[in-house]
């Protein structure tokens, strides 16, 4: 850490955390590429946890923001109607909605995904009358005190200082291995008085857990899941602010398993350039809010309806960027799985959202922190942070995303073989 950056140390919280990973001073950044200060290059493995799945500085998004605050445009608009939003919700009606079947409101929330969760819940919790919300082990829905008490790391709950009610804990599909068959054992508990279960307002899941481990449900589970909601008068939520935006291969990561979300958030790349903005979709019947009955001061940031836009139609317009996405997941997951057979270690994920199960996360952490210091920026996931973790920009270059397979495979080397060797020893 070069001086310039005492005054982080000075009067910054002790609370941040990613600095402390990679503690250089950035300054500069286009695609998949961050510049110190000092000038050095590192390519970036983790693209703001998946809020910049096009890169950073998109040419095309930050021309059409320019010329947005160069004319004038509104920023700030709380929800009013604006230019910017008619030509978000256009797009988005257009581009995403009606290709693919679905009919839902969009319901701009507070700006963080966290805010688009509290939203779900609550509309869930007022549509059927009832408290109980069934989420997932290993699930991460957001810090704010609902989203937290659906979420299941126990550092994250601890923080609250207070008891998070509300939520029940469901185990996710595989948490007993892979003769457990967890929708079963959630149905069951439901179908009997005695389960302990109050009848659900809503059940909410990740289709791949980001924070959790990269853990991916299957088609046949989801399809379970959304078949027990509905029996049982529940909502069926699908948090997609990690994985959705591409991150998998589709826009939506529920794409293609069969099943239609009474309610669905999104936050992290929707903006397109890592601009706050969230949404919760619902389906129409349940658009039941009174007017502000659920709002905040920032529900509509017109400079990420503006870059949102450019986005959607640069990206989504016709199936070629979500193939390419599919084409390189399914190169990464060849890359990956290299490595992880010759430690014997297994992969996680799908589409461009895996990582290599270390085992623990000592031994997860070394690697990360070798990485950094040979210049890739990635991070760790998991209950115990034992996944090494890639969340690079769909965008990335070729060229930069085999660099940056080949540090991870050095570090992987260097530090299992550390390892080796201390056994060895011992």
């Amino acid at each position: 850490m070069t001086a310039t950056t005492t005054v982080f140390d000075r009067i910054e919280s002790r609370v941040r955390s990613y600095s402390r990973s990679f503690p250089a001073l950035f300054d500069k950044a286009r695609n998949a590429t961050l510049y110190g200060a000092d000038g050095r290059e590192y390519i970036d493995f983790l693209a703001g946890c998946s809020s910049l799945n096009y890169g950073h500085n998109d040419p095309d998004m930050q021309a059409a923001l320019v010329d947005y605050i160069r004319a004038d445009g509104i920023a700030h608009g709380l929800d009013m109607f604006t230019g910017a939003k008619q030509d978000f919700l256009t797009a988005y009606e257009r581009i995403i909605l009606k290709p693919r079947g679905m009919d839902y409101r969009l319901m701009f929330t507070g700006p963080t995904g966290t805010n688009a969760v509290e939203a779900a819940l609550k509309l869930a919790r007022k549509a059927t009358g009832r408290t109980t919300v069934i989420a997932f082990t290993n699930g991460f829905h957001g810090m704010s005190l609902g989203a937290l008490a659906a979420t299941g790391n126990a550092g994250k709950r601890e923080g609250a200082g207070v008891d998070l009610p509300g939520v029940h804990r469901a185990p996710f599909e595989g948490y007993f291995g892979p003769g457990v068959d967890t929708a079963d054992m959630l149905e069951q508990m439901l179908d009997d008085p005695s389960g302990g279960i109050g009848a659900p307002a809503a059940i909410l899941v990740e289709p791949v857990q980001g924070e959790g481990g990269l853990h991916a449900a299957s088609a046949p589970w989801m399809q379970k899941i959304e078949r027990i909601a509905r029996r049982h008068g529940a909502l069926f939520i699908v948090d997609d602010i990690q994985a959705g935006c591409g991150r998998v291969g589709t826009f939506f990561s529920f794409e293609g398993l069969g099943v239609s979300p009474d309610i669905v958030t999104q936050a992290k790349s929707l903006s397109g350039m890592g601009l706050p903005f969230a949404l919760t979709l619902f389906k129409p019947e349940y658009d039941i809010w009174k007017p502000g009955e659920h709002n905040g001061t920032f529900r509509g940031n017109n400079h990420a309806f503006v870059t949102a836009r450019v986005a959607l139609e640069k990206f989504w317009h016709d199936d070629s960027f979500a193939a390419s996405v599919r084409a390189r997941g399914e190169g990464l997951r060849t890359r990956l799985a290299a490595i992880a057979d010759r430690h014997g270690m297994s992969l996680r994920g799908r589409g461009m959202m895996q990582g290599i199960d270390t085992g623990d996360g000592a031994t997860a952490a070394r690697i990360c922190a070798l990485c950094f210091e040979n210049g890739l920026i990635i991070e760790t996931s998991g209950g115990h942070d034992e996944v090494v973790k890639i969340l690079c920009p769909l965008t990335i270059e070729d060229r930069l995303l085999n660099r940056g397979l080949d540090i991870l495979d050095a570090a992987f080397a260097e530090v299992l073989g550390s390892a080796a060797a201390r056994t060895a020893a011992e």
